[in-house]
């Protein structure tokens, strides 16, 4: 008889010998838990009882499983695992200043500075009056005192979060009276202007429009439009509508100057226990400290001693590159139809009233272009050359348009956090995609007319303008990204794209002294189309000193890393893009069941309206595109015409040379054009249906010929 041989104890306890099987079936396996009890101080008669692993257990079970080996390893490895837990919850949880560590997955902190810089930053745009707001500031920032803020009246209420820190101001400004904007009785084919020094306050549009709260587009509409008076008496009944207004004006105060002593102490302050964790993770230090100026002091506009707060100036920015086309010429018009520019008066404006500018920022060539001297000179004999520039040179428009030559160096250096070190970045960054130029192959600026005399106008470096959607800019579109935060920063003010069309007056808008940009969309991101902040301010220094450390990426995704990083989200408040993109949303497919008016699915319904809604335009006219939003953002489409069967300036007699100029322009290329050389000048035949880009444009273009007032009934005479 065979020897049966030798099985080692793995394949035994894998045998399907029913003895072996009943054997183990027998045997109590060991507990995966042990308790153990400690004794209660003071209690004789109880223990407390707690319930350990059992390595023992776990030991057998993993080698039993895995073999000797592998079993080892998977347990040491648990055992590390549960150390860093165990780690992670003490940074947490140990002291109230501590966060969880950064994950080892997703983008780097793009962090720089330490607690107490963001606290400084917060307390400076706090005490110069930037946070007029009752929402809460991040915990994180770690207050121990509630700050103080001029800008909000007086709140009660708790103002510390569950960790123990400060999450709210505590208001010490004036008092504000919310208003019931109407038309007045027999006055109301038009709405009123807004009242000189009032405020929109935004907490309570995010209310009514935050899409994050599902919020619809077309009910944020429709609060803007009653809140500001914008139904032209048309008001229907509706209940009770208080918690509409959303537009106020503040009492006179002079009692703020104690802000910068407050600002002073907290300079001295350093010992503010949150120097321990100073770092908030996962960035580079940046060193030194950051330096701030003493705080502006806020001052209501009751307060002013003249309409116009130099703090706060009144100033558009756009920027342009290339030869202008109909599109900032669209974007002109209409800023003088809506904004309270003065010029239907034949007396000078009142004095109680601050006069709106826009600042049209020209750069000439292509963006990686090096400046020559003539280049200034240059620009305005292109300008005055150009039918859709030159009407606006009339010295009627010269106090409220302003034509600027932007230079990188000058601009650049011009900015103190980035004149010593911007030159040794690229400049061409966005979202972490760089464009490097090669010095010897950047364009000079007098071979922006080289391209036309043979360069290749249609390579990457060589582009001024979009052309097509081929040959999209996209250099200049990196430039202008970071060109919006050197103008805000250095000049203060507004900056808009120049795909943006005024839709009302700004007046509310430029009262709320914080900045401001709006979401991308679904998503919880800046779009920077729209950009508003002050001059010289914290938070600015805080973008330009991060940048510069993340090789000058300016886009508006790295702008909302910047910020969520720093937990300075509060101070750049994200508007819902109802307020001057209402179609965003819809063009992504959101907000279908119950949409605006009127209604895109797509951007390029804008110029080519589809025929099932091709009868509003016409119809509703500039009153029924998006009432109630600030501006439209068109988004891009450079190369397609507003008007195609009218492309030309069509602002009457006094602008008849301008007309000319492009009428003359469009017969040549459309002569070249045709097979046997003829002109097929004159007019184009329209098409029945006009789209609502033709309807804008022309809108505007008749107010320009005193064919119609504008959007409040003022006639603009000549």
């Amino acid at each position: 008889m065979a020897s049966p041989g030798y099985f080692p104890p793995t394949a035994l306890a894998y045998s399907n010998s029913s003895a072996v099987k009943e054997k183990l079936g027998r045997r109590h396996p060991e507990p995966w838990f042990i308790p153990i009890s400690v004794p209660i101080p003071g209690v004789r008669t109880r223990r407390l009882r707690f319930w350990l692993p059992n390595l023992q257990r776990l030991h057998s079970a993993s080698i039993l499983r895995f073999g000797r080996r592998a079993g080892s390893l998977i347990l040491l490895v648990g055992f590390f695992l549960f150390v860093f837990v165990g780690f992670a919850f003490a940074k947490r949880f140990g002291t109230r200043a501590k966060k969880w560590p950064r994950p080892f997955i997703g983008d780097p902190s793009t962090l720089i500075f330490e607690r107490e810089d963001l606290q400084r930053i917060w307390h400076w745009e706090i005490a110069s009056g930037h946070y007029p707001s009752r929402r809460s500031i991040p915990e994180a920032v770690g207050f121990r005192i509630p700050p103080r803020n001029p800008a909000v009246p007086a709140t009660r209420g708790p103002t510390r979060g569950p960790l123990g820190f400060a999450n709210a101001t505590r208001g010490i400004g004036p008092e504000r009276t919310y208003l019931d904007i109407k038309s007045k009785p027999r006055d109301t084919a038009y709405p009123p202007r807004p009242v000189p020094g009032s405020v929109a306050d935004l907490d309570v549009v995010m209310d009514h429009c935050d899409f994050s709260e599902k919020k619809y587009v077309r009910d944020c509409l429709e609060v803007l439009r009653v809140g500001a008076g914008l139904d032209n008496g048309n008001r229907l009944r509706r209940g009770t509508l208080d918690e509409w207004k959303y537009i106020y004006v503040e009492e006179a105060d002079t009692g703020n100057a104690i802000m910068n002593a407050d600002f002073t102490a907290h300079e001295k302050h350093k010992a503010d226990s949150n120097n321990v964790q100073a770092h908030l993770g996962g960035g580079k230090l940046e060193k030194p400290p950051i330096s701030l100026p003493p705080p502006l002091q806020h001052r209501p506009y009751a307060s002013l001693s003249t309409p116009c707060d130099p703090d706060n100036p009144k100033v558009f920015h756009m920027f342009w590159t290339g030869p202008f086309t109909d599109k900032p010429y669209t974007a002109l018009l209409s800023f003088l139809y809506t904004q309270n520019t003065g010029l239907h008066l034949q007396e000078p404006p009142d004095d109680k009233i601050c006069r709106p500018q826009i600042w049209m920022w020209i750069n000439p060539g292509p963006a990686a272009a090096v400046p020559n001297p003539s280049a200034l000179r240059d620009m305005y004999s292109e300008l005055k050359k150009n039918p859709w520039a030159s009407p606006f040179l009339h010295p009627r428009f010269r106090d409220v348009i302003h034509f600027k030559l932007w230079n990188t160096t000058e601009q650049l250096d011009g900015v103190p956090e980035l004149k010593h070190e911007w030159q040794n970045r690229d400049l061409f960054n966005s979202g972490g995609h760089i464009i490097a130029v090669p010095p010897d192959k950047r364009p000079k600026e007098e071979d922006a007319d080289g391209t036309r005399r043979g360069a290749d106008s249609d390579n990457l470096l060589n582009r001024a303008g979009s052309k097509s959607s081929a040959t999209y800019d996209r250099m200049s579109v990196i430039l202008s990204d970071m060109a919006r935060f050197v103008l805000c920063h250095r000049f203060g003010g507004t900056y808009l794209d120049a795909d943006t069309i005024f839709l009302r007056d700004w007046e509310e808008l430029w009262g709320w002294k914080g900045a401001f940009a709006y979401r991308w969309s679904r998503m919880k991101r800046y779009n920077t189309a729209v950009l508003h902040m002050n001059k010289n301010s914290a938070l600015g220094t805080f973008i330009f000193r991060t940048a510069l450390e993340n090789d000058l990426d300016f886009h508006p995704m790295t702008i909302s890393r910047y910020t969520k990083d720093a937990h300075l989200e509060g101070l750049l408040l994200r508007l819902p893009d109802a307020l001057f993109d209402s179609a965003w949303l819809n063009t992504e497919n959101y907000q279908r069941d119950r949409p605006p008016q009127p209604y895109f699915t797509d951007f390029a319904d804008f110029f080519e309206t589809p025929v099932v809604n091709s009868a509003a335009p016409q119809t509703m006219g500039f009153d029924g595109f998006f009432k109630g939003a600030y501006s439209y953002h068109f988004h891009n489409f450079w190369w397609k015409p507003f008007d195609p069967a009218r492309n030309w300036p069509d602002l009457g007699d006094r602008f008849a040379a301008s007309e000319r100029l492009a009428r003359n322009a469009m017969a040549s290329v459309l002569t070249s054009n045709s097979s046997d050389g003829s002109s097929v000048f004159p007019d184009i035949a329209d098409r029945r249906d006009l789209d609502w880009a033709t309807v804008l444009k022309r809108t505007f273009e008749a107010y320009m010929r005193g064919e119609r007032p504008n959007m409040y009934g003022e006639w603009l005479q000549w």
